[in-house]
Protein backbone atom coordinates (compact mmCIF):
# COMPACT_ATOMS: atom_id res chain seq x y z
CA UNK A 1 0.00 0.00 0.00
CA UNK A 2 1.10 3.75 -0.68
CA UNK A 3 0.41 5.50 1.80
CA UNK A 4 2.31 7.93 4.67
CA UNK A 5 -1.01 9.83 5.90
CA UNK A 6 -4.43 9.26 5.99
CA UNK A 7 -4.83 12.53 3.06
CA UNK A 8 -6.14 11.23 -0.15
CA UNK A 9 -4.54 10.29 -3.40
CA UNK A 10 -7.06 11.34 -6.87
CA UNK A 11 -8.51 8.08 -6.97
CA UNK A 12 -9.65 8.49 -3.46
CA UNK A 13 -11.66 11.84 -4.65
CA UNK A 14 -13.72 10.18 -7.31
CA UNK A 15 -10.97 11.77 -10.31
CA UNK A 16 -10.51 9.20 -13.10
CA UNK A 17 -7.40 11.37 -14.62
CA UNK A 18 -7.75 9.64 -17.89
CA UNK A 19 -9.35 6.49 -19.22
CA UNK A 20 -6.75 3.30 -19.10
CA UNK A 21 -6.91 1.47 -16.00
CA UNK A 22 -4.74 1.91 -13.36
CA UNK A 23 -1.93 -0.60 -11.93
CA UNK A 24 -2.24 -2.30 -8.76
CA UNK A 25 -0.74 0.15 -6.79
CA UNK A 26 -1.32 2.93 -9.11
CA UNK A 27 2.52 3.26 -9.46
CA UNK A 28 5.22 3.25 -10.85
CA UNK A 29 6.60 0.49 -9.23
CA UNK A 30 3.99 -1.32 -10.99
CA UNK A 31 5.96 -1.91 -13.77
CA UNK A 32 7.46 -5.10 -13.16
CA UNK A 33 10.84 -4.89 -11.86
CA UNK A 34 10.78 -1.15 -10.68
CA UNK A 35 12.05 -0.12 -7.23
CA UNK A 36 11.70 3.18 -5.33
CA UNK A 37 13.18 4.40 -2.26
CA UNK A 38 13.55 7.16 0.18
CA UNK A 39 15.37 9.21 3.01
CA UNK A 40 13.90 12.28 4.59
CA UNK A 41 15.65 14.32 6.41
CA UNK A 42 13.73 16.84 8.88
CA UNK A 43 15.63 18.64 11.81
CA UNK A 44 15.46 22.14 13.53
CA UNK A 45 12.92 24.63 13.42
CA UNK A 46 13.59 28.26 13.67
CA UNK A 47 15.87 30.71 11.76
CA UNK A 48 17.76 29.71 9.16
CA UNK A 49 21.14 29.48 9.97
CA UNK A 50 23.39 28.23 7.29
CA UNK A 51 24.91 25.14 7.68
CA UNK A 52 23.19 24.21 10.75
CA UNK A 53 19.28 24.58 9.08
CA UNK A 54 16.81 23.93 9.74
CA UNK A 55 16.47 21.02 7.29
CA UNK A 56 13.90 20.21 5.07
CA UNK A 57 15.18 17.48 2.56
CA UNK A 58 16.11 14.36 1.37
CA UNK A 59 16.62 11.68 -1.49
CA UNK A 60 14.46 9.58 -3.53
CA UNK A 61 15.96 6.97 -5.63
CA UNK A 62 14.47 5.06 -8.67
CA UNK A 63 15.65 1.61 -9.67
CA UNK A 64 15.15 0.59 -13.13
CA UNK A 65 15.47 -3.38 -11.44
CA UNK A 66 17.04 -4.71 -8.25
CA UNK A 67 20.03 -6.09 -10.03
CA UNK A 68 23.48 -4.33 -10.96
CA UNK A 69 22.11 -1.47 -13.17
CA UNK A 70 25.86 -0.73 -14.58
CA UNK A 71 26.09 -3.91 -15.71
CA UNK A 72 22.30 -4.52 -16.62
CA UNK A 73 21.92 -0.88 -18.25
CA UNK A 74 18.36 0.11 -19.52
CA UNK A 75 17.21 1.83 -22.66
CA UNK A 76 16.59 5.27 -22.07
CA UNK A 77 16.17 8.63 -22.91
CA UNK A 78 15.24 12.08 -21.73
CA UNK A 79 13.80 15.79 -22.79
CA UNK A 80 14.02 19.08 -21.32
CA UNK A 81 10.42 20.73 -21.63
CA UNK A 82 12.30 23.46 -19.96
CA UNK A 83 16.12 23.95 -19.04
CA UNK A 84 16.77 26.03 -16.14
CA UNK A 85 17.92 22.80 -13.68
CA UNK A 86 21.08 21.03 -12.95
CA UNK A 87 20.28 17.66 -13.37
CA UNK A 88 23.61 15.24 -14.11
CA UNK A 89 23.63 12.15 -16.65
CA UNK A 90 21.38 13.78 -19.29
CA UNK A 91 23.98 14.72 -22.40
CA UNK A 92 24.87 10.74 -21.66
CA UNK A 93 21.77 9.24 -21.95
CA UNK A 94 20.22 11.59 -24.96
CA UNK A 95 23.65 10.32 -26.71
CA UNK A 96 23.41 6.84 -25.92
CA UNK A 97 20.59 6.10 -24.88
CA UNK A 98 21.29 3.76 -21.69
CA UNK A 99 20.79 4.38 -18.37
CA UNK A 100 23.56 3.07 -16.29
CA UNK A 101 22.96 4.20 -12.74
CA UNK A 102 20.03 4.50 -9.89
CA UNK A 103 18.05 7.77 -11.12
CA UNK A 104 18.51 9.60 -7.77
CA UNK A 105 16.20 12.67 -6.96
CA UNK A 106 17.68 15.56 -4.25
CA UNK A 107 17.78 19.19 -3.38
CA UNK A 108 19.38 21.36 -6.63
CA UNK A 109 22.31 22.84 -4.47
CA UNK A 110 23.14 18.64 -3.04
CA UNK A 111 22.92 17.53 -6.58
CA UNK A 112 27.03 17.37 -6.76
CA UNK A 113 27.05 16.12 -3.31
CA UNK A 114 24.48 13.36 -4.03
CA UNK A 115 26.82 12.90 -7.58
CA UNK A 116 30.03 12.26 -5.67
CA UNK A 117 28.35 9.39 -3.32
CA UNK A 118 26.65 7.53 -6.39
CA UNK A 119 29.63 7.20 -8.08
CA UNK A 120 30.90 5.65 -5.22
CA UNK A 121 28.16 3.69 -4.87
CA UNK A 122 28.74 2.28 -8.34
CA UNK A 123 32.44 1.91 -7.79
CA UNK A 124 31.79 -0.26 -5.05
CA UNK A 125 29.63 -2.33 -6.90
CA UNK A 126 32.04 -1.96 -10.15
CA UNK A 127 35.93 -1.93 -8.75
CA UNK A 128 36.92 -2.49 -12.04
CA UNK A 129 34.97 0.25 -14.01
CA UNK A 130 36.81 3.62 -14.15
CA UNK A 131 33.88 5.86 -15.43
CA UNK A 132 30.11 5.98 -14.60
CA UNK A 133 27.36 8.26 -15.76
CA UNK A 134 25.45 8.84 -12.65
CA UNK A 135 21.58 10.16 -13.24
CA UNK A 136 20.93 13.09 -10.37
CA UNK A 137 18.01 15.33 -10.88
CA UNK A 138 16.83 17.63 -8.40
CA UNK A 139 14.71 20.85 -7.41
CA UNK A 140 14.83 23.65 -5.41
CA UNK A 141 13.74 23.37 -2.08
CA UNK A 142 15.68 26.58 -0.44
CA UNK A 143 12.40 28.16 0.65
CA UNK A 144 11.72 25.47 3.55
CA UNK A 145 14.81 24.35 3.77
CA UNK A 146 18.64 25.44 4.63
CA UNK A 147 19.56 24.90 1.11
CA UNK A 148 22.66 26.19 0.89
CA UNK A 149 24.28 24.08 4.14
CA UNK A 150 23.35 21.05 1.70
CA UNK A 151 22.95 18.61 4.15
CA UNK A 152 22.73 15.30 2.29
CA UNK A 153 25.32 12.55 3.33
CA UNK A 154 26.32 9.42 1.77
CA UNK A 155 24.40 7.43 4.32
CA UNK A 156 21.13 8.61 3.36
CA UNK A 157 21.60 8.39 -0.39
CA UNK A 158 22.94 4.71 0.40
CA UNK A 159 19.74 4.27 2.28
CA UNK A 160 17.60 5.66 -0.48
CA UNK A 161 18.80 2.77 -2.68
CA UNK A 162 18.98 -0.03 -0.53
CA UNK A 163 15.27 0.18 0.88
CA UNK A 164 14.15 0.64 -2.64
CA UNK A 165 11.00 -1.24 -3.03
CA UNK A 166 8.58 -2.56 -5.53
CA UNK A 167 5.82 -2.83 -2.97
CA UNK A 168 5.49 0.21 -0.78
CA UNK A 169 6.47 4.14 -0.52
CA UNK A 170 4.98 7.27 0.30
CA UNK A 171 3.97 10.28 -1.51
CA UNK A 172 4.25 13.49 -0.42
CA UNK A 173 6.39 15.02 2.31
CA UNK A 174 8.93 12.37 2.00
CA UNK A 175 12.63 11.94 0.32
CA UNK A 176 13.40 14.70 -2.02
CA UNK A 177 10.00 15.71 -2.05
CA UNK A 178 10.00 17.20 1.66
CA UNK A 179 10.95 20.82 0.82
CA UNK A 180 9.02 21.04 -2.36
CA UNK A 181 5.96 23.16 -3.59
CA UNK A 182 3.26 22.42 -6.02
CA UNK A 183 1.21 25.05 -7.35
CA UNK A 184 1.66 27.25 -4.21
CA UNK A 185 0.64 24.50 -2.11
CA UNK A 186 2.67 21.79 0.17
CA UNK A 187 4.34 19.18 -2.61
CA UNK A 188 6.66 16.63 -3.19
CA UNK A 189 6.93 13.56 -4.92
CA UNK A 190 3.46 11.64 -6.16
CA UNK A 191 2.86 8.54 -8.70
CA UNK A 192 0.74 6.70 -10.49
CA UNK A 193 0.56 3.95 -13.32
CA UNK A 194 -1.61 2.51 -16.58
CA UNK A 195 -2.48 -0.47 -18.19
CA UNK A 196 -1.60 -0.47 -22.09
CA UNK A 197 -2.97 -2.52 -24.47
CA UNK A 198 -1.28 -3.02 -27.79
CA UNK A 199 -1.88 -5.32 -30.62
CA UNK A 200 1.67 -6.70 -29.37
CA UNK A 201 0.88 -7.14 -25.77
CA UNK A 202 -0.25 -5.53 -22.78
CA UNK A 203 2.23 -3.40 -20.65
CA UNK A 204 2.84 -0.95 -18.24
CA UNK A 205 3.49 2.96 -18.06
CA UNK A 206 4.64 4.21 -14.87
CA UNK A 207 5.23 7.68 -13.88
CA UNK A 208 6.91 9.35 -10.44
CA UNK A 209 7.10 12.96 -9.98
CA UNK A 210 8.99 15.47 -7.98
CA UNK A 211 7.01 18.52 -8.23
CA UNK A 212 7.87 21.49 -7.34
CA UNK A 213 6.60 24.19 -9.90
CA UNK A 214 3.28 26.21 -10.51
CA UNK A 215 0.96 29.11 -10.01
CA UNK A 216 -1.73 28.32 -7.78
CA UNK A 217 -4.32 30.09 -9.82
CA UNK A 218 -3.39 27.87 -12.44
CA UNK A 219 -4.61 24.41 -10.10
CA UNK A 220 -6.48 21.88 -11.97
CA UNK A 221 -7.94 18.75 -10.72
CA UNK A 222 -9.18 16.59 -13.43
CA UNK A 223 -10.06 19.14 -15.89
CA UNK A 224 -11.88 21.39 -12.99
CA UNK A 225 -9.96 24.56 -12.57
CA UNK A 226 -9.59 24.64 -8.69
CA UNK A 227 -7.31 27.64 -8.44
CA UNK A 228 -10.07 29.66 -9.31
CA UNK A 229 -12.16 29.12 -6.21
CA UNK A 230 -9.44 28.24 -3.60
CA UNK A 231 -5.86 30.30 -3.12
CA UNK A 232 -2.50 28.92 0.05
CA UNK A 233 -3.33 31.56 3.38
CA UNK A 234 0.13 33.24 1.92
CA UNK A 235 -0.81 33.89 -1.57
CA UNK A 236 -1.08 37.50 -1.32
CA UNK A 237 2.32 38.08 0.54
CA UNK A 238 4.53 35.11 -0.84
CA UNK A 239 6.23 34.89 -4.56
CA UNK A 240 3.19 33.46 -6.02
CA UNK A 241 1.27 36.74 -6.13
CA UNK A 242 3.35 38.66 -9.22
CA UNK A 243 1.52 42.14 -8.07
CA UNK A 244 3.66 41.76 -4.74
CA UNK A 245 6.72 39.90 -6.35
CA UNK A 246 9.66 41.49 -9.09
CA UNK A 247 8.83 38.20 -10.55
CA UNK A 248 6.27 38.01 -12.97
CA UNK A 249 6.00 34.19 -12.88
CA UNK A 250 6.27 31.52 -9.81
CA UNK A 251 9.35 29.70 -9.62
CA UNK A 252 9.92 26.45 -9.29
CA UNK A 253 10.99 22.80 -11.45
CA UNK A 254 9.44 19.25 -11.91
CA UNK A 255 11.45 16.04 -12.22
CA UNK A 256 9.10 13.66 -14.26
CA UNK A 257 10.50 9.81 -14.65
CA UNK A 258 8.64 7.45 -17.00
CA UNK A 259 8.71 3.78 -16.52
CA UNK A 260 7.75 1.50 -18.66
CA UNK A 261 8.28 -2.62 -19.31
CA UNK A 262 7.33 -2.04 -23.30
CA UNK A 263 10.02 -2.88 -25.91
CA UNK A 264 11.21 0.03 -26.94
CA UNK A 265 14.22 1.74 -28.43
CA UNK A 266 15.55 5.27 -27.46
CA UNK A 267 14.10 7.21 -29.84
CA UNK A 268 10.50 6.06 -29.09
CA UNK A 269 11.40 6.49 -25.40
CA UNK A 270 12.06 10.09 -26.39
CA UNK A 271 8.15 10.08 -28.52
CA UNK A 272 7.08 8.94 -25.07
CA UNK A 273 9.27 11.62 -23.13
CA UNK A 274 7.95 14.61 -24.85
CA UNK A 275 4.17 13.59 -24.48
CA UNK A 276 4.91 14.54 -20.88
CA UNK A 277 4.44 18.51 -21.24
CA UNK A 278 0.81 17.80 -22.27
CA UNK A 279 0.34 15.68 -18.89
CA UNK A 280 1.91 18.68 -16.99
CA UNK A 281 -0.32 21.17 -19.00
CA UNK A 282 -3.47 18.94 -17.97
CA UNK A 283 -2.35 20.00 -13.66
CA UNK A 284 -1.82 23.57 -15.09
CA UNK A 285 1.79 23.95 -15.46
CA UNK A 286 3.07 25.95 -17.89
CA UNK A 287 6.87 25.50 -17.83
CA UNK A 288 7.89 28.74 -17.14
CA UNK A 289 11.17 30.96 -17.66
CA UNK A 290 12.41 29.86 -14.09
CA UNK A 291 11.34 26.04 -13.97
CA UNK A 292 13.67 23.19 -14.64
CA UNK A 293 11.16 20.78 -15.88
CA UNK A 294 13.11 17.59 -16.85
CA UNK A 295 11.91 14.21 -17.71
CA UNK A 296 13.85 11.10 -17.85
CA UNK A 297 11.88 7.65 -19.88
CA UNK A 298 13.29 4.13 -19.46
CA UNK A 299 11.85 0.93 -20.44
CA UNK A 300 13.35 -2.38 -18.76
CA UNK A 301 12.00 -4.71 -20.98
CA UNK A 302 15.24 -6.28 -22.09
CA UNK A 303 16.40 -6.78 -18.51
CA UNK A 304 12.99 -8.52 -18.32
CA UNK A 305 13.31 -10.56 -21.14
CA UNK A 306 16.46 -11.98 -19.84
CA UNK A 307 15.00 -13.12 -16.37
CA UNK A 308 11.25 -14.02 -17.56
CA UNK A 309 9.92 -16.50 -19.20
CA UNK A 310 6.76 -14.45 -20.19
CA UNK A 311 6.11 -14.09 -23.87
CA UNK A 312 5.45 -10.60 -23.70
CA UNK A 313 8.52 -9.56 -23.91
CA UNK A 314 9.75 -11.64 -26.96
CA UNK A 315 8.82 -9.00 -29.38
CA UNK A 316 12.27 -6.71 -30.32
CA UNK A 317 10.99 -3.96 -30.39
CA UNK A 318 7.12 -2.46 -30.50
CA UNK A 319 6.28 -0.69 -34.07
CA UNK A 320 5.17 2.85 -34.52
CA UNK A 321 1.68 2.97 -35.11
CA UNK A 322 1.15 0.94 -32.35
CA UNK A 323 2.31 3.52 -29.27
CA UNK A 324 -0.34 5.67 -28.93
CA UNK A 325 -2.13 3.99 -26.09
CA UNK A 326 1.78 4.34 -24.51
CA UNK A 327 1.39 8.14 -25.13
CA UNK A 328 -2.19 8.09 -23.69
CA UNK A 329 -0.87 6.47 -20.29
CA UNK A 330 1.93 8.64 -19.90
CA UNK A 331 -0.24 12.29 -20.37
CA UNK A 332 -2.38 10.31 -18.14
CA UNK A 333 0.52 9.29 -14.75
CA UNK A 334 1.78 12.32 -15.50
CA UNK A 335 -1.05 14.46 -14.65
CA UNK A 336 -2.43 12.06 -11.97
CA UNK A 337 0.97 11.74 -10.57
CA UNK A 338 1.20 15.63 -10.20
CA UNK A 339 -1.47 15.93 -8.33
CA UNK A 340 -1.33 12.94 -5.75
CA UNK A 341 1.74 14.57 -5.09
CA UNK A 342 -0.08 17.36 -3.74
CA UNK A 343 -2.95 16.15 -2.35
CA UNK A 344 -0.54 13.54 -0.24
CA UNK A 345 1.54 16.43 1.08
CA UNK A 346 1.05 17.76 4.63
CA UNK A 347 1.84 21.18 5.87
CA UNK A 348 5.21 21.79 6.57
CA UNK A 349 7.10 25.20 8.15
CA UNK A 350 10.65 25.09 7.82
CA UNK A 351 13.38 27.45 7.55
CA UNK A 352 12.21 31.48 9.45
CA UNK A 353 9.00 30.46 10.00
CA UNK A 354 8.05 29.88 5.96
CA UNK A 355 5.26 27.58 5.56
CA UNK A 356 3.92 25.71 2.72
CA UNK A 357 0.14 24.63 3.51
CA UNK A 358 -1.76 21.58 2.33
CA UNK A 359 -3.87 21.98 0.29
CA UNK A 360 -8.01 21.33 2.58
CA UNK A 361 -9.49 18.77 1.57
CA UNK A 362 -12.48 20.02 3.14
CA UNK A 363 -12.66 22.67 1.27
CA UNK A 364 -11.55 21.07 -2.21
CA UNK A 365 -14.41 18.67 -1.71
CA UNK A 366 -17.59 20.91 -2.51
CA UNK A 367 -15.55 22.50 -5.45
CA UNK A 368 -15.37 19.17 -7.02
CA UNK A 369 -19.13 17.94 -6.24
CA UNK A 370 -20.01 21.29 -7.37
CA UNK A 371 -18.21 20.90 -10.49
CA UNK A 372 -20.04 17.61 -11.04
CA UNK A 373 -23.46 18.43 -9.99
CA UNK A 374 -22.87 21.56 -12.91
CA UNK A 375 -21.54 18.87 -15.34
CA UNK A 376 -24.48 16.75 -14.91
CA UNK A 377 -27.30 19.62 -14.94
CA UNK A 378 -25.80 20.10 -18.65
CA UNK A 379 -25.92 17.03 -19.64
Amino acid sequence: MISNNNRPRSKDLGLEMGILPKGKLNSITDVPGVKVGHSTIIEGSGDLKIGKGPIRTGVTAILPHDENIFKYKVKASSHVINGFGKTVGIPQIKELGRIESPIILTSTLSTWKVTNYLIDYLSEKNPEIRSFNPVVGECNDGFLNDIVGRHIQKSHVINAIDHASENEFSEGVVGAGVGMTGFGWKGGIGTSSRITNTPEGEYTIGCLTLTNTGDPRDLRLDGIPVGRHILPPNFETDEYNPNQSKSDEPPGSIMIIIATDAPLSSRQLNRLAKRVGLGLGLSGGIASHGSGDFVIAFSNAEYNKSKNKNSKYDHIQLTEDNLNNLFRGVIETTNESIINSILKAETVTGINGNTRYAIPIDKLIPILEQSRATKNKDK
